[in-house]
Protein backbone atom coordinates (compact mmCIF):
# COMPACT_ATOMS: atom_id res chain seq x y z
CA UNK A 1 0.00 0.00 0.00
CA UNK A 2 1.17 3.21 -0.62
CA UNK A 3 2.23 5.26 2.11
CA UNK A 4 3.98 8.61 2.14
CA UNK A 5 6.06 9.94 5.07
CA UNK A 6 3.78 12.29 5.71
CA UNK A 7 0.72 10.10 6.25
CA UNK A 8 3.32 8.07 8.33
CA UNK A 9 4.52 10.86 10.46
CA UNK A 10 0.75 12.51 10.94
CA UNK A 11 -0.21 8.55 11.74
CA UNK A 12 2.35 8.28 14.44
CA UNK A 13 1.40 11.94 15.97
CA UNK A 14 -2.39 9.88 16.33
CA UNK A 15 -0.93 7.41 18.19
CA UNK A 16 1.21 8.74 20.62
CA UNK A 17 -1.76 10.44 22.31
CA UNK A 18 -2.67 6.63 22.99
CA UNK A 19 -2.09 5.50 26.82
CA UNK A 20 1.08 3.33 26.56
CA UNK A 21 3.22 1.29 26.03
CA UNK A 22 1.46 0.28 22.29
CA UNK A 23 2.10 -2.97 20.97
CA UNK A 24 2.39 -2.72 17.29
CA UNK A 25 1.91 -6.39 15.34
CA UNK A 26 2.05 -6.82 11.42
CA UNK A 27 -0.20 -10.35 11.20
CA UNK A 28 0.58 -12.56 7.98
CA UNK A 29 -3.13 -13.06 6.32
CA UNK A 30 -4.10 -14.34 3.35
CA UNK A 31 -4.87 -10.69 1.58
CA UNK A 32 -1.26 -9.29 3.04
CA UNK A 33 -0.05 -7.78 6.21
CA UNK A 34 -2.85 -6.64 8.94
CA UNK A 35 -1.35 -3.92 11.08
CA UNK A 36 -2.69 -3.94 14.69
CA UNK A 37 -2.39 -1.52 17.54
CA UNK A 38 -2.65 -2.79 21.12
CA UNK A 39 -2.61 -1.53 24.48
CA UNK A 40 -4.01 -2.37 27.98
CA UNK A 41 -3.01 -5.44 30.42
CA UNK A 42 -2.06 -8.47 28.65
CA UNK A 43 -4.47 -10.16 30.90
CA UNK A 44 -7.68 -8.32 30.52
CA UNK A 45 -10.43 -9.27 28.24
CA UNK A 46 -9.39 -8.98 24.58
CA UNK A 47 -11.54 -6.13 22.69
CA UNK A 48 -11.38 -6.17 18.77
CA UNK A 49 -12.44 -3.08 17.44
CA UNK A 50 -12.36 -1.95 13.55
CA UNK A 51 -12.58 1.46 12.37
CA UNK A 52 -15.14 3.12 9.84
CA UNK A 53 -13.89 3.72 6.48
CA UNK A 54 -11.13 5.63 5.90
CA UNK A 55 -10.24 6.46 9.88
CA UNK A 56 -7.57 3.97 10.20
CA UNK A 57 -7.11 2.27 14.17
CA UNK A 58 -5.71 5.51 15.32
CA UNK A 59 -9.24 6.37 15.70
CA UNK A 60 -9.83 4.38 18.78
CA UNK A 61 -7.24 6.63 20.93
CA UNK A 62 -9.85 8.72 22.93
CA UNK A 63 -11.27 5.69 24.03
CA UNK A 64 -8.42 3.70 25.25
CA UNK A 65 -7.34 6.99 26.93
CA UNK A 66 -10.89 7.25 28.66
CA UNK A 67 -11.14 4.23 30.14
CA UNK A 68 -10.54 0.87 27.38
CA UNK A 69 -6.99 0.49 28.30
CA UNK A 70 -7.49 0.13 31.62
CA UNK A 71 -10.59 -2.17 31.78
CA UNK A 72 -9.38 -4.32 28.16
CA UNK A 73 -6.45 -5.77 26.18
CA UNK A 74 -7.60 -3.44 23.04
CA UNK A 75 -6.29 -4.84 19.47
CA UNK A 76 -7.22 -2.22 17.35
CA UNK A 77 -6.80 -2.89 13.41
CA UNK A 78 -6.07 -0.96 10.02
CA UNK A 79 -8.67 -2.54 7.50
CA UNK A 80 -7.22 -4.20 4.93
CA UNK A 81 -7.17 -2.06 1.67
CA UNK A 82 -8.12 0.85 3.34
CA UNK A 83 -5.57 4.14 4.79
CA UNK A 84 -3.34 2.61 7.18
CA UNK A 85 -0.46 0.38 8.29
CA UNK A 86 -1.85 -2.86 6.77
CA UNK A 87 -0.07 -4.14 3.53
CA UNK A 88 -2.61 -5.65 1.22
CA UNK A 89 -0.86 -8.49 -0.91
CA UNK A 90 -0.93 -7.50 -4.38
CA UNK A 91 -3.87 -9.10 -6.37
CA UNK A 92 -5.28 -10.24 -4.09
CA UNK A 93 -7.63 -7.79 -2.67
CA UNK A 94 -11.07 -8.65 0.04
CA UNK A 95 -13.66 -9.09 -2.61
CA UNK A 96 -16.66 -10.57 -0.31
CA UNK A 97 -17.80 -10.88 2.96
CA UNK A 98 -17.04 -14.43 3.38
CA UNK A 99 -13.33 -13.17 2.33
CA UNK A 100 -13.72 -10.38 5.36
CA UNK A 101 -15.04 -13.23 7.73
CA UNK A 102 -12.28 -15.09 6.84
CA UNK A 103 -9.69 -12.45 7.40
CA UNK A 104 -10.88 -11.62 10.12
CA UNK A 105 -10.76 -14.78 11.81
CA UNK A 106 -7.15 -14.85 10.48
CA UNK A 107 -6.62 -11.36 12.65
CA UNK A 108 -8.13 -13.17 15.54
CA UNK A 109 -6.29 -16.27 15.38
CA UNK A 110 -3.05 -14.54 15.01
CA UNK A 111 -3.83 -12.12 18.13
CA UNK A 112 -3.70 -15.67 20.02
CA UNK A 113 -7.67 -15.20 21.33
CA UNK A 114 -8.89 -18.24 21.47
CA UNK A 115 -11.60 -17.59 23.91
CA UNK A 116 -15.15 -15.37 23.06
CA UNK A 117 -13.62 -12.07 22.46
CA UNK A 118 -15.59 -8.74 22.35
CA UNK A 119 -15.91 -7.29 19.08
CA UNK A 120 -16.66 -3.96 18.31
CA UNK A 121 -16.81 -1.56 15.49
CA UNK A 122 -18.04 1.76 13.83
CA UNK A 123 -19.90 2.97 10.75
CA UNK A 124 -18.49 0.24 7.99
CA UNK A 125 -16.54 -1.57 10.84
CA UNK A 126 -19.56 -2.51 12.65
CA UNK A 127 -20.93 -3.38 9.60
CA UNK A 128 -18.26 -5.65 9.15
CA UNK A 129 -18.40 -6.77 12.87
CA UNK A 130 -21.63 -7.69 12.32
CA UNK A 131 -21.81 -9.99 9.49
CA UNK A 132 -18.82 -11.53 11.80
CA UNK A 133 -20.93 -12.21 14.42
CA UNK A 134 -23.44 -13.46 12.07
CA UNK A 135 -21.40 -16.46 10.58
CA UNK A 136 -18.69 -16.99 13.92
CA UNK A 137 -21.30 -16.42 16.56
CA UNK A 138 -19.19 -18.85 19.16
CA UNK A 139 -16.33 -16.99 18.44
CA UNK A 140 -18.00 -14.21 20.44
CA UNK A 141 -18.70 -13.15 24.07
CA UNK A 142 -20.31 -9.42 23.07
CA UNK A 143 -20.68 -7.38 20.36
CA UNK A 144 -20.54 -3.68 20.31
CA UNK A 145 -22.13 -1.93 17.21
CA UNK A 146 -21.39 1.76 17.03
CA UNK A 147 -23.37 3.47 14.76
CA UNK A 148 -23.61 1.12 12.28
CA UNK A 149 -23.96 1.80 8.78
CA UNK A 150 -26.33 -0.87 6.22
CA UNK A 151 -26.98 -2.78 9.43
CA UNK A 152 -30.44 -1.40 10.61
CA UNK A 153 -30.93 1.10 8.30
CA UNK A 154 -29.80 2.17 5.07
CA UNK A 155 -27.63 5.66 4.01
CA UNK A 156 -29.49 8.92 3.11
CA UNK A 157 -29.84 9.89 -0.56
CA UNK A 158 -28.40 13.00 0.42
CA UNK A 159 -25.60 12.14 2.69
CA UNK A 160 -24.87 9.65 0.07
CA UNK A 161 -24.41 12.54 -2.38
CA UNK A 162 -22.76 14.81 -0.26
CA UNK A 163 -20.29 12.02 0.02
CA UNK A 164 -19.60 11.04 -3.53
CA UNK A 165 -16.55 13.52 -4.21
CA UNK A 166 -14.81 12.50 -1.25
CA UNK A 167 -15.21 8.85 -2.42
CA UNK A 168 -14.41 9.31 -6.31
CA UNK A 169 -11.75 11.69 -5.83
CA UNK A 170 -10.82 12.52 -1.98
CA UNK A 171 -9.04 15.87 -1.61
CA UNK A 172 -7.70 17.57 1.93
CA UNK A 173 -9.81 20.06 1.54
CA UNK A 174 -12.81 17.89 0.12
CA UNK A 175 -12.32 15.51 3.64
CA UNK A 176 -12.50 18.75 5.64
CA UNK A 177 -15.64 20.48 4.06
CA UNK A 178 -17.36 16.75 4.28
CA UNK A 179 -16.09 16.37 8.36
CA UNK A 180 -17.51 19.91 8.59
CA UNK A 181 -20.86 19.34 7.33
CA UNK A 182 -21.32 16.04 9.17
CA UNK A 183 -20.03 17.14 12.35
CA UNK A 184 -21.82 20.43 12.36
CA UNK A 185 -18.27 22.12 12.79
CA UNK A 186 -17.44 19.88 16.23
CA UNK A 187 -14.04 20.41 18.00
CA UNK A 188 -11.80 17.21 16.69
CA UNK A 189 -8.56 16.50 17.31
CA UNK A 190 -6.39 18.16 15.29
CA UNK A 191 -3.87 15.59 15.21
CA UNK A 192 -6.55 13.27 13.73
CA UNK A 193 -7.80 15.57 11.06
CA UNK A 194 -4.01 16.35 9.54
CA UNK A 195 -3.94 12.36 9.34
CA UNK A 196 -7.41 12.22 7.23
CA UNK A 197 -5.77 15.05 5.03
CA UNK A 198 -3.21 12.12 4.18
CA UNK A 199 -5.55 9.83 3.99
CA UNK A 200 -6.42 11.78 0.59
CA UNK A 201 -3.14 10.69 -1.00
CA UNK A 202 -4.06 6.38 -0.94
CA UNK A 203 -5.49 4.96 -4.00
CA UNK A 204 -9.15 4.64 -3.91
CA UNK A 205 -9.91 0.90 -3.30
CA UNK A 206 -13.27 0.31 -3.45
CA UNK A 207 -14.30 -1.65 0.17
CA UNK A 208 -16.64 -4.42 0.07
CA UNK A 209 -20.46 -3.88 -0.17
CA UNK A 210 -23.09 -6.16 0.27
CA UNK A 211 -26.25 -7.44 2.02
CA UNK A 212 -27.26 -6.52 5.39
CA UNK A 213 -26.05 -9.35 7.90
CA UNK A 214 -28.76 -11.14 9.28
CA UNK A 215 -28.33 -11.07 13.11
CA UNK A 216 -31.78 -12.85 13.94
CA UNK A 217 -29.79 -15.85 15.16
CA UNK A 218 -27.72 -13.96 17.71
CA UNK A 219 -30.76 -13.47 20.15
CA UNK A 220 -30.41 -17.53 20.23
CA UNK A 221 -27.03 -18.18 21.52
CA UNK A 222 -25.46 -15.85 25.07
CA UNK A 223 -23.30 -13.29 22.62
CA UNK A 224 -24.76 -9.76 24.46
CA UNK A 225 -25.78 -7.13 21.80
CA UNK A 226 -24.82 -3.34 22.60
CA UNK A 227 -26.18 -1.07 19.81
CA UNK A 228 -25.37 2.93 20.03
CA UNK A 229 -26.41 5.09 17.35
CA UNK A 230 -25.26 8.71 17.19
CA UNK A 231 -28.18 10.96 17.58
CA UNK A 232 -26.95 13.62 15.00
CA UNK A 233 -26.26 11.22 12.36
CA UNK A 234 -26.64 12.62 9.02
CA UNK A 235 -26.16 8.82 6.94
CA UNK A 236 -29.23 7.75 8.54
CA UNK A 237 -31.95 8.61 10.65
CA UNK A 238 -31.17 7.30 13.75
CA UNK A 239 -34.71 7.02 15.77
CA UNK A 240 -35.31 4.83 13.40
CA UNK A 241 -32.25 3.05 13.10
CA UNK A 242 -32.64 2.26 16.78
CA UNK A 243 -36.19 0.99 16.39
CA UNK A 244 -34.69 -1.76 13.61
CA UNK A 245 -32.25 -2.66 15.65
CA UNK A 246 -34.82 -3.31 18.52
CA UNK A 247 -36.81 -5.37 16.40
CA UNK A 248 -34.10 -7.46 14.78
CA UNK A 249 -32.42 -8.26 18.60
CA UNK A 250 -35.04 -7.33 21.15
CA UNK A 251 -32.31 -9.18 23.90
CA UNK A 252 -30.26 -5.91 23.12
CA UNK A 253 -29.14 -2.54 24.72
CA UNK A 254 -29.86 -0.33 22.01
CA UNK A 255 -29.27 3.37 22.93
CA UNK A 256 -29.25 6.68 21.09
CA UNK A 257 -26.31 9.31 22.01
CA UNK A 258 -28.06 12.83 21.78
CA UNK A 259 -26.13 15.79 20.43
CA UNK A 260 -23.46 13.27 18.66
CA UNK A 261 -22.66 12.93 14.83
CA UNK A 262 -21.55 9.68 13.26
CA UNK A 263 -18.06 10.55 12.14
CA UNK A 264 -17.58 11.91 15.57
CA UNK A 265 -18.63 9.63 17.48
CA UNK A 266 -15.55 7.68 18.65
CA UNK A 267 -13.57 10.86 19.01
CA UNK A 268 -16.13 12.99 21.17
CA UNK A 269 -18.48 10.18 22.93
CA UNK A 270 -15.19 8.50 23.97
CA UNK A 271 -16.55 8.95 27.73
CA UNK A 272 -19.63 7.38 26.92
CA UNK A 273 -18.45 4.53 24.40
CA UNK A 274 -15.65 3.01 27.57
CA UNK A 275 -18.57 3.53 30.16
CA UNK A 276 -20.68 1.27 27.82
CA UNK A 277 -17.54 -1.00 27.21
CA UNK A 278 -16.81 -1.27 31.50
CA UNK A 279 -20.53 -2.22 31.84
CA UNK A 280 -20.30 -5.73 29.93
Amino acid sequence: MFRTSLFRTAYDAVLAQWPGPVETTDLPTPYGLTHVNSCGPAGAPPLVLLPGGGATSTVWGACAAAGLARTHRLHAVDLVGEPGLSLPEPGLAIRSVGELVGWLDTVIGGLGLDGPVVLGGHSYGAWIAAHYAASRPARLGRLVLLDPTQVFAGLRPGYVLRALPVLVRPTPERIRSFLAWETGGAALDPAWLRLQDETARFPTVRPVTGPRPDLTGLGELPVRVHVLFAGRARCHDADRAARAARRVLPAARVDVLPGISHHALPLTAAEEIARLVAAG
